[in-house]
């Protein structure tokens, strides 16, 4: 079975992930655009309505737009690449993938692609990212507080922010190397493989700007 794979960015409506942050692979039985944060979107020969050639910049802003039957999906879904996007469209046809777009034929692995499309494209678990976002702002609103309150001069950064980035980066960690806390993250039948590109850039992230504000002088 001829199977393509090219690394690239992606648009999921109004958010953008640029190189290389996504990825796409397409086999003749299904086309996955993995955009890591953003979600893992899986799609059978049925589910798509057309690719056509996406321009916005040339060169930088070009790629293909995959125009689907899925409720539970983003309307606007978009691979960028740096080739061409007439010849991304024309590897795909390649796969044996476009044949198949008026058929239901192929059924392997159908279920967990539809339990898939069913939990919709972010891959994490709602409830997970509610918390973390409100435990960050918890902690920063922390620091902007101490400060006003002491008169402090300089900029309102202190060990609210320190506790906020090594949660972020201690989360990020364990999703990569403990199964149990990945099932707290990630929600079910998903891989940490889908993500494991955007952990390891928020882990670099934090990690430097942890230690930058530890020996920003006083």
């Amino acid at each position: 079975m001829k199977e393509l794979n090219i690394t690239g960015g992606a648009r999921i409506g109004v958010a953008n992930a640029t190189w290389p942050f996504a990825s796409l692979k397409v086999t003749e039985e299904r086309l996955e655009l993995n955009a890591t944060i953003l979600g893992n979107f899986v799609f059978k020969p049925e589910d798509i309505i057309s690719i056509e050639p996406y321009f916005m910049i040339p060169f930088l802003g070009q790629g293909i737009k995959i125009n689907h039957k899925l409720p539970k999906y983003n309307q606007k879904i978009i691979f960028w690449a740096f080739k061409n996007p007439n010849q991304v469209i024309r590897q795909i046809k390649q796969t044996g993938f476009l044949d198949n777009l008026t058929t239901t034929k192929i059924q392997d692995k159908s279920d967990r692609i539809e339990e898939m499309q069913k939990q919709g494209g972010f891959p994490v678990r709602i409830s997970f990212a509610i918390g973390i976002v409100l435990m960050w702002n918890f902690l920063f609103v922390l620091d902007f507080i101490n400060f006003y309150k002491g008169g402090s001069e300089g900029v309102p950064i202190g060990i609210g922010a320190i506790v906020a980035l090594g949660l972020v980066f201690i989360s990020c960690l364990l999703t990569l190397v403990s199964g149990n806390f990945r099932k707290i993250v990630l929600k079910k039948g998903r891989d940490v493989k889908d993500i494991s590109r955007f952990l390891y850039f928020i882990m670099f992230i934090s990690g430097v700007m942890m230690i930058s504000i530890l020996t920003f002088p006083k």
